[in-house]
C-alpha cells in the first residue's frame, strides 16, 4: 500500500486521486457483493425452512382428515353391522311365528273337522228324534208347528191389548204435560226476534268455495273449530253466509274473528285453528280492557280500578234480559249523573255507582249470590268507596240503603229498564237455562269443558281421555241425560254427546 502511494505521488496529484477513487470503488463493490451473497443464502435458507414447515403442516392435516374419514367409516360400517343383526332378528322371530302360526292354522283345521262330524250327529239325533215325537203324537211335524204359532199367536195378542190399555191410560194421563211440552217448544223455536239477535251472528263471505274449505275433509276443520269455541257452526244453502250460533256473546265474537282470520289467511286446518282460536281470546280479552277505559273516559269516571275497567268491558258481550249490559250501564250512569245534579249531591260519585251497579252480572266465576251482593263485594275488593258500594249492593233492596245515592241508582235503573222495548224476559231466562245445562255437565270429574248449542238442544261434553275410558264416557252420558231429566225443566229433549280424544303429540327437532 504504500508503494502504491509512492507511485501515486510519483504521478501527479490529479491523477492519483482519480485512481484511489478507482480502487476504493473497486474494493467497496466486491464488499457490497460478498454481502448480497450473504443474505442471499440466509434468504435461501429461511424460505427453505418455511416450506419444510409448511409440508409438515399440510402432512399433519392430511392425517387428521385422513383418520376422521376412517372413523366415520368404521361408524357406518358398525350402524351397517347393527341393522344386520337386527334384521336377522327379525328374521329369526317372522320364521318362529309362522311356525306357531301352521301349528294353529293345522289345530283349527282339525277341530273344524270334528265339529262338522259332531254337527252331522247331532242332525240325525235331531231326525231320530222328530220321528219318534210324531209316532208318539200322531201329528206330522207341520201340523204341530202350526198349532204352536195360533197358541203363542193368541197369548200375544192378549199380552199386546193389555199394554195398549196400560199405554192409553198413561197417554191420558200424560196428555196436558205433553200437551204444555209441544207448545212451549213451538213457541221457543218460532221466536225468532230474540234468537237471532241474542243467540245467532252471521259470517259473510266472498264464495260459497269457502264453505268447503270451512268443513274440510270428513268435517275435521268444523269440529275442531266448534270444540275450540264451544259455538255451533251452521253451513248450509244460504249464499256467501255462515250462521255462529251460541248464547254466549263472547263465544260467537271469538268464533267470528277467528273464521275472519283463517278465511284472510287461507290455510285451514285443526292445528291452526287452535292456534288462531287463542290468539283471538288474547285480542278480545284485549278488546274488553280497552272498552272499559274508553268507557270510563267517555263518562268522566277517573280512577278505576284495572279489573273493574276490565269487567266494564265485559259488559259490552252481555245482556240483562235482552238489553245489552254495558248500554244499560252507561244510560243509568248519566241518568244518575242529571238526578244527582237536580238535588244537588255528588254527580261524579252518583255516575260512578250508576256504572258499576250490575258489576256482579259479568265476574268470571259465578257463585251462588244475588249479582247485587256480589258486584258490592267485588267493588269493595278493588276499594271502592262506602256511598257507591251501598248503591251496589241496595239497588234490588238485598241490603239496607245507607246513602241518598241509592235510590238514585234504583230509580235510575228501573228507568233504564222500563224502556218500551228494553227488555225482554225470556231471554233471561233461556241463557240462564243453557249456563245450567253446561255448569251440570261441568260438576262431573274429567269434564274439560262443556257446550249447550242447537238453543240448548243438543249438549256437547268434552272430557280428558287420561281420566275417562270409553266405558265411563257412555256411563257419563247417560248420567248426565238422567240428571237433565230429573232437575231441570225444558221443552222438547236434549241430547248429550260425550267425546273423548285422544291426541299424542311430539316434536322432531
Amino acid at each position: 500500500m504504500e508503494v502504491l502511494w509512492i507511485v501515486l505521488g510519483l504521478v501527479g496529484g490529479g491523477t492519483a486521486t482519480f485512481f484511489v477513487q478507482k480502487v476504493l470503488v473497486k474494493s467497496k463493490s466486491e464488499g457490497l457483493i460478498k454481502e448480497a451473497e450473504l443474505q442471499a443464502e440466509n434468504i435461501k435458507k429461511e424460505k427453505m425452512l418455511q416450506a419444510k414447515e409448511n409440508f409438515l403442516r399440510l402432512k399433519e392435516e392430511h392425517e387428521v382428515a385422513i383418520k376422521d374419514r376412517e372413523r366415520k367409516l368404521q361408524s357406518n360400517e358398525d350402524r351397517a353391522r347393527a341393522k344386520e343383526k337386527n334384521i336377522d332378528q327379525k328374521l329369526e322371530d317372522l320364521g318362529r311365528k309362522e311356525k306357531v302360526t301352521e301349528g294353529l292354522q293345522q289345530d283349527f283345521d282339525a277341530k273344524f273337522q270334528g265339529l262338522a262330524i259332531r254337527m252331522q250327529e247331532l242332525d240325525k239325533i235331531q231326525s231320530k228324534r222328530v220321528a219318534e215325537l210324531s209316532k208318539i203324537s200322531g201329528m206330522q211335524p207341520d201340523d204341530a208347528k202350526k198349532m204352536l204359532m195360533e197358541v203363542l199367536t193368541d197369548e200375544a195378542r192378549t199380552g199386546a191389548m193389555a199394554q195398549i190399555k196400560e199405554i192409553t191410560e198413561e197417554a191420558k194421563l200424560n196428555a196436558n204435560r205433553e200437551a204444555r211440552k209441544i207448545v212451549i217448544q213451538t213457541i221457543q223455536r218460532v221466536a225468532t226476534e230474540q234468537a237471532v239477535e241474542n243467540a245467532v251472528s252471521v259470517f259473510n263471505i266472498e264464495s260459497d268455495e269457502v264453505k268447503g274449505r270451512i268443513i274440510g275433509r270428513e268435517g275435521r276443520n268444523i269440529r275442531a273449530l266448534e270444540a275450540a269455541t264451544g259455538v255451533e257452526i251452521i253451513v248450509d244453502d244460504t249464499p256467501e253466509a255462515i250462521i255462529l250460533s251460541c248464547f254466549d256473546p263472547v263465544r260467537r265474537e271469538i268464533a267470528r274473528l277467528a273464521l275472519h282470520q283463517l278465511v284472510s289467511d287461507g290455510r285451514i286446518h285443526p292445528a291452526r285453528i287452535e292456534e288462531v282460536v287463542a290468539k283471538t281470546k288474547k285480542q278480545l280479552d284485549e278488546e274488553i280492557a280497552e272498552t272499559g277505559r274508553r268507557t270510563c273516559i267517555d263518562l268522566g269516571i277517573h280512577g278505576l280500578h284495572p279489573e273493574l275497567m276490565r269487567m266494564v268491558g265485559r259488559m259490552k258481550f252481555r245482556s240483562s234480559y235482552g238489553q245489552n249490559l254495558l248500554q244499560h250501564s252507561r244510560e243509568v250512569a248519566n241518568l244518575c249523573a242529571i238526578m244527582a245534579a237536580e238535588l244537588g249531591l255528588n254527580v261524579k260519585l252518583a255516575k260512578r255507582a250508576g256504572l258499576l251497579h250490575d258489576i256482579g252480572k259479568v265476574p268470571d266465576e259465578e257463585p251462588e249470590l244475588p249479582h247485587a251482593i256480589l258486584g258490592m263485594k267485588v267493588a269493595e275488593k278493588f276499594g271502592e268507596k262506602g256511598e257507591v258500594l251501598n248503591a251496589i249492593g241496595a239497588h234490588h233492596d238485598e241490603i239496607e240503603m245507607t246513602s241518598l245515592i241509592s235510590p238514585i241508582v234504583q230509580v235510575c235503573d228501573a228507568i233504564s229498564g222500563a224502556r218500551p222495548g228494553a227488555r225482554r224476559e225470556i231471554v233471561e231466562t233461556y241463557i240462564k237455562r243453557i249456563k245450567e245445562l253446561e255448569n251440570l255437565a261441568l260438576s262431573y270429574e274429567g269434564v274439560s269443558s262443556a257446550y249447550a248449542i242447537q238453543a240448548g238442544r243438543e249438549l256437547r261434553v268434552l272430557v280428558e281421555a287420561e281420566k275417562v275410558s270409553d266405558q265411563r264416557s257412555e256411563e257419563l252420558s247417560f248420567t248426565i241425560s238422567q240428571r237433565i231429566q230429573t232437575e231441570m225443566t225444558y221443552p222438547g229433549q236434549v241430547k248429550v254427546t260425550v267425546i273423548r280424544e285422544k291426541r299424542s303429540v311430539n316434536y322432531a327437532k
